[in-house]
């Protein structure tokens, strides 16, 4: 019981203290910054027109992404029409996605499989869980309670697969792609450049974050299930 409750602290450690610090560092950055003289929007068709990408661009109401399936590089409003640090250094991050597709990156690859065949997994599991209860009482065979282990293994699993192989796709659009465009390109002088850093160092721990909390509630699964 006592490694349990210490569990969830560390799992709150983990995953709400790096969302709160990321909030902090980029609405200290959101304000407009007077050596910036285009938004976010602008920036990015910048860039997309600079390195010739064959991708297009739309605000969102939702959050700022790239979209490798549809080609689509994805600003929010926010960003979009702002020129502070948060927002241009969020558009350098995801024009870096860009960049990753269209070197073929394999990282970013290997994820965009892997995201597209989980959809069909999770579902699979989905309604493998649910039919389970009825099923067990009609059947009476032990694969019921081997689909359900599978079942569950998928649905518990995956998203731990998903946000492990994000991890090196993040980095590397933070800090081999993004960082070194803001520098050699000369949008940013060094002292912005340094708070872009921080911008990206404080958004990488969200996805450190998300996969230790998937791996916790990983463990969580496999431990209900020996208990049982």
């Amino acid at each position: 019981m006592g490694l349990l409750i210490v569990g969830f602290i560390l799992l709150f450690a983990v995953t709400s203290l790096p969302n709160l610090w990321t909030n902090y560092i980029l609405k200290k950055h959101r304000q407009p910054h007077p050596d910036i003289p285009g938004t976010g929007g602008q920036f990015a068709e910048h860039l997309i027109k600079k390195y010739r990408l064959p991708v297009t661009l739309e605000e969102t109401p939702g959050g700022d992404h790239y979209d490798p399936i549809d080609k689509v590089v994805r600003i929010s409003s926010e960003n979009y029409h702002s020129n502070s640090l948060t927002a241009i250094t969020t558009v350098a991050h995801e024009i870096g996605h860009a960049l990753q597709d269209q070197a073929n990156y394999e990282p970013l690859m290997q994820r965009t499989v892997l995201i597209e065949r989980s959809q069909w997994m999770q579902k699979f599991s989905g309604i493998a869980l649910m039919a389970t209860p009825v099923l067990i009482p009609l059947l009476h065979t032990p694969l019921i309670g081997l689909v359900t282990f599978g079942a569950g293994f998928i649905a518990m699993g995956v998203p731990v697969i998903i946000h492990l192989t994000t991890l090196p796709v993040e980095f590397d659009a933070s800090y081999k792609r993004a960082l070194p465009l803001l520098k050699e390109g000369e949008y940013l002088d060094d002292a912005d450049l340094k708070t872009a850093r921080k911008i990206l160092q404080a958004c990488a721990l969200t996805y450190v974050a998300a996969s230790l909390s998937s791996l916790f509630n990983l463990w969580k699964w496999i431990r209900a299930i020996k208990g049982r």
